[in-house]
């Protein structure tokens, strides 16, 4: 009992210490990086490539991290890492078979891609609770966002803006336009299906839509309240 307690208590420090660290550091991969490394390593023909470099808040367009709170979590400066509302909605289309949304936060996703394996399983669900909880309690508003899109995937191993901004639009990621953030961000629920260099119809709408949320947030000023 003695050496679980005293496990228990190395790992919560563990992960507190890692946690503080990335408050400051920039990370230099995430577990979905790692994921994607070691699958082409087992694989006859190679996966993608990884592309990634980290950009810091100042170097990002504001378009950009607008439209990724406008398209994914527009609650986003007010919870505190759990959408209870989208949740609640979630759990009641369950009930009545509806088609299922997700209803993960951006401090959600941030948890899970920086620390995480993929996959489904009450275990890595209360592990991304419990490190949603720490983001929310150890990092900014603004550090998160700032994590997110540098680690968020927007195409087949091309993982954050400076990857997607070069390598899919071939612009600075400080250049983006309201459109172009709008398009980023109109592909992030399934980077893998939905394409930015060739967008489909629901792909434009989704942009379309993206930036009409933008401007009902207020546009880059919304930004300042983080």
């Amino acid at each position: 009992m003695r050496i679980i307690a005293c496990s228990i208590l190395a790992a919560i420090a563990l992960s507190v210490a890692l946690v503080m660290c990335f408050r400051w550091v920039p990370p230099p991969t995430s577990a979905v990086m790692l994921e994607n490394r070691i699958a082409n390593l087992f694989c006859e023909e190679p996966l993608t490539s990884t592309c990634y470099q980290w950009v810091d808040w100042e170097s990002i367009s504001p378009h950009l991290l607008l439209a990724v709170v406008a398209a994914e979590d527009q609650k986003f400066p007010d919870h505190r890492g759990f959408d209870l509302e989208a949740i609640s909605e979630v759990l009641e289309k369950r009930k009545n078979a509806d088609r299922m949304r997700g209803a993960s936060t951006i401090t959600q996703q941030v948890a899970k891609n920086l620390f995480l394996w993929s996959g489904r399983s009450y275990v890595r669900k209360g592990l991304e609770a419990y490190f949603t909880v720490l983001l929310e309690m150890l990092w900014p508003k603004r550090r998160i966002l700032e994590v997110y899109v540098n680690i968020a995937e927007f195409g087949e191993g091309t993982y954050g803006v400076w990857a997607a901004s070069k390598t899919l639009l071939k612009k600075d990621p400080a250049s983006l336009t309201r459109e172009d953030a709008a398009l980023l961000a109109a592909v992030l629920p399934n980077p893998r299906r939905f394409k930015v260099t060739h967008p489909s119809s629901y792909v434009a709408y989704r942009q379309y839509w993206i930036e009409r949320q933008m401007e009902q947030l207020g546009g880059a000023e919304y930004l300042r309240n983080l």
